[in-house]
């Protein structure tokens, strides 16, 4: 965040009185500069796309500013009165695009209670600041795939390539606030009303908590979302065993004939999908020692055309 509290820049009152119920004069209320968020991956493994950026700089603007994300009247501080865009010349981002961010001017009135937080903007302690927002789209870098379907994780690496979430579409912009430690190293950004929600593995532990939650309808979507994933992975996963069972059911017949089938039935339902896996290719191999193949037309003993028979009759 860039401090400018020195004085208005031209035309900049008639902004700020927008918002006023009553017309302010410039000397009653200062104005400073400040990045909201960029499109750089921040400490989250998350970063705005630059339409995100674009689409931000309307909803920010008129949006107030508090403290610590603690959504509380007596933490409201300074009001956003313009955003804009920009593209930072010369400087990229860590993936190689050019480095664009949200700015904004705010301003706060000059107050005798407001002294004590106008020197903190001036001294630079009041400096590091992080947004509340919500988005649409969250979209994995190494996939495309979005809001958390893919499983992979943000932060590891998959074949050289760094996993984040790139974040689009924003639906709202709540507040933006000064902190100590931003996510974002140039200004600092969460993505949500509450600190910390809205990212999957938050939202997991809270499910997973034990304890009475509530969730916001972005959450919600989420776990819709990853819910319809599961369900269908779990549908593959069950036509898959159903098929390795039905596998194992024949290669038995050859390789352990005397085997019951209520048994063999009831060792499988308690094994998983990779021990299935390891049954049927053993039963494989002794079914292939146990009965040679023989060519069509071949003759064979009585017993082994009765195997052959009831083989290809499971």
């Amino acid at each position: 965040m860039t401090n400018n509290i020195n004085g208005l820049r031209e035309g900049e009152i008639d902004l700020i009185n927008t918002f006023a119920r009553r017309k302010l004069e410039p000397e009653e209320v200062c104005a400073f500069s400040l990045v909201l968020c960029d499109n750089e991956i921040d400490r989250d493994h998350e970063r705005f796309s630059v339409d995100a950026l674009k689409k931000l700089e309307k909803l920010f603007c008129g949006v107030t500013g508090i403290t610590d994300h603690d959504p509380k009247s007596k933490n409201q501080t300074a009001r956003i009165f313009s955003c804009r865009t920009e593209t930072v010349t010369g400087k990229k981002t860590s993936y190689g695009e050019d480095y664009v961010r949200l700015t904004a001017r705010a301003y706060v009135p000059k107050t005798d209670g407001n002294s004590e937080f106008l020197m903190q903007l001036d001294s630079g302690i009041k400096k590091e600041v992080s947004v509340g927002c919500s988005v649409a789209r969250r979209i994995c870098s190494v996939c495309g795939c979005e809001n958390g379907s893919c499983g992979h994780v943000r932060g590891r690496m998959y074949d050289g390539r760094l996993c984040y979430m790139t974040l689009d579409e924003p639906t709202d912009a709540y507040e933006w606030s000064f902190v100590a430690v931003p996510a974002q190293k140039e200004a600092g950004v969460i993505k949500s009303f509450k600190k910390g929600a809205n990212t999957d593995m938050d939202i997991e532990k809270r499910l997973f908590s034990g304890t009475a939650q509530s969730f916001s309808a972005d959450e919600l979507n989420i776990l819709a979302e990853k819910f319809r994933v599961l369900r269908e992975k779990a549908a593959d996963g069950e036509a898959y065993r159903r098929k390795l069972e039905a596998d194992i059911s024949k290669q038995a017949a050859f390789a352990l004939p005397q085997l019951k089938r209520d048994t063999l039935d009831f060792m499988t339902r308690k094994m998983s999908a990779v021990q299935l896996e390891d049954l049927c290719s053993a039963l494989s191999a002794k079914a292939a020692k146990s009965v040679p193949l023989r060519p069509q037309l071949c003759a064979g003993t009585k017993t082994e055309n009765k195997k052959i028979n009831d083989y290809t009759n499971i």
